[in-house]
């Protein structure tokens, strides 16, 4: 060995790094071979090892199921009650996995797969007899109070007629958020003002709108004293554009929506105006103008002094009974046209408010923390244009017609006027209650 060293180093530079290079070939040669052979032999193979755990995963996957069970909606709805109290319990201790459990488990539509997920987390619990504890003590309470009398605790949506309307609404979500977005409102403000017209339409009108709510799940549109499927007013549009263009109003909305209702040229805007509200085929321009009614009253009570863009009863309650009753002042109190409903009074402020914390359609129309915003730009001619294009060709008794009671009317339209309201209400002058 000490001979090869002296010979190593006596040779010239230039060998010795050619000795030098050739060996780490040498080296990683034989290392990829070794590798090679440990893998050909199946040396490097994890043969795994059975989890901990493994008992805890097959109860998991035992465990009920709803899935292909036939069970009453009283059955399933006992079950989320339970579940809602084991996750209550969860949420004391670990919250966030009660809320993502919560979620999933809505979305699943199956109550019991709480069950399979609180045995899934126990595996990563620590023993806690007071988590367990609370968890016996609230499902006690909850197996011990009396079965719930109706589905829903507001009474109005507790009819049929609720579950159609909602279809109804859903097929309009697009517009409806459109709108919202064009006019700086809560979608659900304007959605709020739809159901109390409806509602106040179907119940004054059932038996004609039960024809069209019923089997085709539509809105019922008003031609006759009021407009469109929100029933407003000509005197109450004219206005709403009115005040869009007039900085000098205290309903002004601002120089980013002046050109928001503006007309194409060229056209009769009172003939055009009845066009855009009665519109069976496109509502757009229902849920515009009822944008603007709320923001435009919002900003008339800001500008006094009284904030009330938290206060969605009195703001529907003001878009019932319209700008001329809209006085801004201290205590404002909610209420509007009375709607009877299964023998009991609701006032159209109040159908609104119950509707807005209701939760209901919650998904096509969330709840937003700032009910009113501004755009960032005005509107180009292009969006302006493409708003002014929805209106549809469809059939609606021509303007004025909507008034007369003659034969001639409806022969010369195909339409039949609607009824004047039963209840003898001159919606015009009602009050807030």
């Amino acid at each position: 060995m000490k001979q090869l060293w002296l010979d190593f180093k006596s040779r010239p530079l230039w060998r010795k790094a050619l000795n030098i290079v050739s060996a780490l070939f040498a080296i990683a040669g034989m290392a990829i071979i070794g590798a090679w052979g440990i893998y050909q032999l199946g040396l490097t193979n994890d043969r795994g090892a059975a989890d901990q755990n493994h008992r805890s995963f097959l109860t998991v996957a035992e465990m009920e199921s709803l899935q292909g069970a036939k069970l009453s909606q009283e059955r399933i709805d006992e079950q989320w009650a339970l579940q809602y109290g084991r996750l209550a319990a969860l949420a004391r201790y670990y919250p966030e996995n009660a809320r993502l459990m919560l979620a999933a488990a809505q979305r699943s539509g199956d109550p019991l797969v709480v069950d399979r997920m609180l045995a899934a987390a126990r595996i990563y619990m620590d023993q806690n007899p007071a988590l367990d504890s609370l968890g016996d003590r609230i499902e006690a309470i909850l197996v011990a109070a009396p079965q719930r009398q109706r589905r829903n605790v507001i009474p109005w949506m507790d009819n049929p007629e609720w579950t159609v309307l909602k279809q109804a609404i859903l097929r309009d979500s697009a517009l409806i958020n459109r709108a919202a977005d064009l006019t700086g409102v809560e979608a659900r403000l304007i959605v709020g003002c739809l159901i109390g017209e409806q509602v106040r339409l179907f119940h004054t009108d059932r038996e004609v709108l039960k024809q069209y709510l019923g089997p085709v799940r539509t809105l019922g549109v008003q031609s006759q004293f009021s407009y469109g499927v929100n029933g407003i007013k000509e005197r109450t549009a004219v206005a709403v554009e009115q005040h869009l263009t007039d900085p000098s109003s205290e309903y002004y909305m601002g120089r980013n929506f002046e050109h928001l209702l503006d007309y194409p040229g060229g056209v009769d805007q009172t003939q055009e105006r009845y066009h855009r509200l009665v519109d069976y085929g496109n509502h757009l321009y229902s849920y515009l103008y009822t944008g603007c009614i709320l923001h435009q009253t919002m900003l008339q009570w800001r500008r006094a002094g009284y904030d009330i863009s938290d206060r969605p009863d009195i703001l529907f309650t003001l878009f019932n009974v319209g700008f001329r009753q809209s006085v801004p002042k201290p205590n404002p109190v909610a209420g509007g046209s009375r709607i009877t409903i299964e023998g009991r009074q609701y006032t159209f402020g109040a159908i609104g408010f119950d509707f807005y914390y209701s939760g209901e359609l919650a998904e096509a129309f969330p709840y937003r923390r700032q009910r009113f915003s501004q755009p960032d730009h005005p509107l180009t001619a292009t969006d302006i244009e493409h708003i002014q294009q929805g209106i549809t060709d469809c059939r609606r008794p021509g303007y004025h017609h909507e008034y007369r009671r003659d034969s001639t009317a409806a022969s010369s339209t195909g339409y039949t006027p609607e009824p004047p309201d039963p209840f003898g209400i001159d919606h015009s002058r009602v009050k807030p209650q």
